[in-house]
């Protein structure tokens, strides 16, 4: 394995950054400030219009696609060279990501659309998003099943001549409340009697098509997201059968293709922001004095620091190493160590995030400071795209599996 940076990937990495340092941090105050004024936590700023503009006209934008060529707006990084950007921008992860036109969960669906989508698909839907003039969700969790387990889906789909018709309620659909949602990729049982990982398949639906009524958005720790985590339901939803994405009964491994780079994208993610909270902590260390010293001059202080760092690196590298997998064997063969970074970046960013608060004392818990909100994000993101617990069973099942058969044979022998 070899982590060196590309000369392509330090080139976007002073452009990521300079773009960062001249429009993104400046611009955090002011999207605040318009947030407040509008009173609405769906609202759309207009700064982030202005941001994307200017990402687009430096070419940052689109970085996360690998499948860019003449006819898709994007440089077609490799995930080794793209985990160094997302990183930054996860210092900034309610502004960037989306000024740069790779946030979740669109950079998923365009990847769904990409490989799985028809030719109409690609021109009312995929077209519209990697311009940027579009946001889409994916509407899969239910609150009436263990969703952790995708099979239980139970939203039914039934073919009705020469259209689909869907029953049933989703939640955690985030976007759906986003200014410019305008499509929902929805999956469900097409055949509940089928073999278990064939049973569901995947439509695309307008999201103001007749039927579907957006109930409410989820707040997360008392924050509503400004893209909404909608609950979302589907009463006899109607759409033509070319709505279909791959074939009936790919639904199952459409969400496998589409969640694992989302998942390694959260992580990338992660780790710009646990990076920004540990700057914040040691400033704060420093500016701060109590009983007569620094904050900093305390050795608990600083083996938060250390360990910080050390952490940091830690799930860095993971992180490097999976994207590498992924772009030399696949992202299947690097099932196990996506599922690693996947538990292993939250934690330590919560981490890192935690004894930030704690040395901003009530000013971090507050929204004077990024850190409370950075922590409700982190503290997500241990459910979203499978809980940890789901991941760490794919891990624990495959050391098992090392040891099944020469356990067999030893206790055959006895």
């Amino acid at each position: 394995m070899n982590f060196e940076l590309t000369d392509r990937c330090k080139e976007y990495q002073e452009r990521v950054n300079a773009f960062m340092d001249e429009r993104i941090y400046p611009a955090e105050a002011v999207y605040e400030e318009q947030m407040r004024a509008a009173g609405d936590p769906h609202f759309h700023p207009p700064v982030l219009e202005e941001l994307k503009a200017d990402a687009h006209e430096r070419g940052l934008w689109n970085l996360f696609h690998p499948h860019g060529d003449e006819t898709l707006p994007s440089p077609g990084l490799l995930n080794a060279e793209y985990a160094p950007l997302a990183e930054i921008m996860g210092r900034s992860a309610h502004l960037a990501p989306e000024a740069m036109n790779c946030s979740a969960p669109d950079t998923g669906n365009m990847e769904v659309f990409t490989l799985f989508g028809t030719d109409e698909h690609k021109e009312r839907y995929l077209r519209p998003l990697l311009d940027g003039e579009i946001r889409s969700a994916f509407a899969m969790t239910e609150p009436a099943v263990a969703s952790s387990d995708a099979t239980n889906i139970e939203t039914r789909i039934e073919r009705d001549g020469d259209e689909y018709v869907i029953n049933g309620r989703k939640w955690w659909t985030s976007n759906a409340l986003h200014h410019n949602c305008k499509v929902l990729i929805v999956m469900g049982k097409t055949n509940p009697d089928g073999p278990k990982h064939q049973q569901q398949s995947m439509l695309v639906v307008p999201i103001d098509a007749p039927g579907v009524t957006i109930v409410r958005g989820l707040p997360v720790f008392g924050y509503q997201d400004r893209e909404g985590h909608a609950e979302v339901v589907f009463e006899d939803v109607r759409v033509p059968t070319s709505a279909l994405l791959a074939g009936e009964g790919e639904g199952f491994m459409i969400s496998q293709a589409r969640l694992g780079p989302g998942r390694i994208h959260h992580c990338m993610r992660s780790i710009g922001m646990a990076e920004r909270a540990l700057d914040l902590l040691c400033q704060r260390a420093l500016s701060r004095t109590t009983f007569g010293k620094p904050v900093a001059e305390n050795a608990n202080i600083q083996d938060w620091i250390a360990e910080a760092r050390i952490e940091l690196e830690m799930i860095r590298l993971l992180t490097m190493k999976t994207a590498w997998l992924m772009d030399t064997v696949g992202n299947r063969h690097a099932r196990v160590e996506i599922a690693a970074i996947k538990v292993a970046a939250p934690q330590v960013a919560l981490k890192i995030i935690d004894r930030a608060i704690q040395v901003h004392g009530g000013g971090g818990v507050s929204d004077d400071f990024p850190l409370a909100s950075m922590w409700a994000h982190q503290r997500t993101l241990r459910l979203a795209d499978g809980p940890d617990e789901v991941h760490k069973r794919t891990i624990a099942q495959r050391e098992l599996r090392r040891w099944e058969g020469k356990v067999r044979e030893t206790a055959s022998v006895a």
